[in-house]
C-alpha cells in the first residue's frame, strides 16, 4: 500500500464509488447532510480484542488506538470489495473510529449500564478530548496499488456537572452505551455537553473538514463525491 501519496486528477476520470466502513448512523447521517451518498460496508472488527491486542506491547495513546482501529477498518474492507475493482470508476474508502481521551486513558463504548453511569460520575463538570481516526483509501487492483491518506481529528469536549438522578436517567435512555465516551452531541446527551473546542462534526463520529483535505490528497474534487440526480 502507497501511503500519503497523491494521485493526479487526471487518473480518477470517473466519479467515485464512496464506501464508509462503518456501522454508526452518526456517520452516515453526517455524509448524507454533507449531501454525499456512501454505501455502507460494516468491518465487524473486534474493536476491543484489537485495541488489547494493542497495548499488550505497552501503553498506547488514545489517540494511536482510534488510528488504528479506522485504519484496520478500512483495509478490512477493501480487501473485501477488491475482486469488484475496476479502473473505469475509482472506489475511494473510508474508515474511522472514536475514543475519548479522558485524563490519557482511551474511552470506547461502555460495557454496560453501570461502565456508563460510572464513566459519567467521573467525567462531569470536567473536560476530555474526543479522537476520531480516519483513514481514506483509494482501491488499487491489489493492496500494493492502494493509495492511504490518514489522519486524526481532535477536539475538546467539556461535560456538564450533572447529578446522579439526571446521569441514571440518560444512561437509563440506552444511548450512552452505543458511542464512545457514553455521550454523543448530535443526540439525547447534547444538552449535558457544556461546550467544544474544535470540529464539531468531529465529537459526532467523523471530521467533515478533515475528510475533505484528506480527499483532496488523493487528487479528487469533494464536490465531485455529491450526489446526482
Amino acid at each position: 500500500m502507497t501511503q500519503l501519496a497523491p494521485v493526479g486528477p487526471s487518473a480518477l476520470d470517473g466519479r467515485p464509488r464512496l464506501i464508509l466502513a462503518s456501522a454508526s448512523p452518526a456517520r452516515l447521517t453526517l455524509l448524507r447532510s454533507a449531501g454525499l451518498a456512501p454505501e455502507v460496508r460494516v468491518s465487524h472488527v473486534d474493536e476491543e480484542a484489537l485495541q488489547a491486542a494493542l497495548e499488550s506491547a505497552g501503553r498506547v495513546e488514545p489517540r494511536a488506538i482510534a488510528q488504528y482501529l479506522a485504519l484496520h477498518k478500512a483495509q478490512v474492507i477493501a480487501d473485501e470489495v477488491r475482486p469488484e475493482y475496476s479502473s473505469d470508476t475509482p472506489t475511494l474508502i473510508v474508515g474511522c473510529d472514536s475514543v475519548l481521551d479522558f485524563e490519557g486513558e482511551a474511552l470506547g463504548k461502555p460495557v454496560d449500564a453501570a461502565d456508563a453511569i460510572n464513566r459519567w460520575r467521573s467525567m462531569r463538570g470536567r473536560m476530555g478530548q474526543l479522537c476520531t481516526g480516519h483513514a481514506l483509501i483509494l482501491l488499487g487492483p491489489s493492496p500494493d496499488e492502494d493509495v492511504l491518506v490518514q489522519s486524526l481529528g481532535a477536539t475538546f469536549v467539556q461535560f456538564a456537572a450533572i447529578d446522579d438522578d439526571t446521569i441514571t436517567a440518560y444512561v437509563n435512555t440506552g444511548e450512552p452505551l452505543r458511542v464512545a465516551g457514553g455521550c454523543t452531541l448530535d443526540g439525547i446527551g447534547g444538552p449535558f455537553i457544556e461546550s467544544i473546542e474544535g470540529d464539531w462534526s468531529n465529537v459526532v463520529g467523523l471530521s467533515l473538514p478533515l475528510m475533505r483535505h484528506l480527499v483532496s490528497e488523493l487528487g479528487i474534487a469533494w464536490t465531485d463525491l455529491w450526489a446526482r440526480p
